[in-house]
């Protein structure tokens, strides 16, 4: 499971202009995944976010178009610890009520727009000017032609990251990203890095 202790917003940067000084270095062993079966991991847009509460009830429908059944949904939705009910049969076309198992935060989140089959890698390494470590992703041509779209639109906006209806990370966009390489920073330390960029790649 996922142990994940982040104390400041995640943030989504393009690799060019942001790594001066890290680019070219080797990457540690056994901190680069290759991404085998992309089908459970979802690109969603977080349309709303709930600090955690106690869930009210039964989260009846998860994925209802209607806002007041997502609200009702996401009041009812317990968000403890460990594996999400849905386990992956989401609809990717319609929206989701979701939450991140480990922080406990609830999020109302639009349909995907990209999946993991448009990710080709992921890595983990430390970041020497923060002090904290880096996820890193890189994405397939076509990816990164959708991901580049995307973020230029969503500037200041977050993405869900969402492993079998279950939310692992929701950075905020800070800027348009082009060329197919991204990172994820925050306070994180290397072990947790790794496992994220472990989630992601569904390794």
């Amino acid at each position: 499971m996922r142990i994940l202790c982040v104390a400041v917003v995640l943030v989504l940067l393009g690799v060019t202009g942001c790594q001066s000084g890290v680019s070219g270095q080797p990457e540690p062993e056994g901190d680069s995944f290759t991404v085998k079966d992309g089908s459970r991991l979802r690109f969603r847009p977080v349309l709303a976010e709930l600090p955690p509460a106690p869930a009210t009830g039964s989260a009846a429908n998860r994925q209802s178009t209607d806002p007041a059944e997502q609200q009702a949904a996401a009041a009812a939705l317990d968000c403890s610890p460990g594996q999400d009910p849905l386990d992956g049969r989401d609809d990717p076309a319609l929206p989701l009520v979701g939450c991140d198992r480990v922080q406990g935060t609830k999020y109302l989140l639009g349909p995907a727009f990209l999946t993991g089959a448009d990710l080709s890698r992921t890595n983990a390494r430390l970041d020497p000017r923060a002090g904290g470590s880096i996820i890193g992703l890189s994405f397939t041509d076509a990816g990164s032609r959708t991901w580049a779209d995307w973020t230029a639109g969503n500037i200041g906006k977050q993405v869900a990251m969402v492993l079998k209806s279950r939310v692992l990370t929701a950075p905020m966009i800070q800027t348009a990203i082009t060329g197919g390489e991204t990172q994820i920073t925050g306070k994180f330390t290397l072990p947790e890095a790794r496992q994220l960029a472990r989630d992601i790649a569904g390794v």
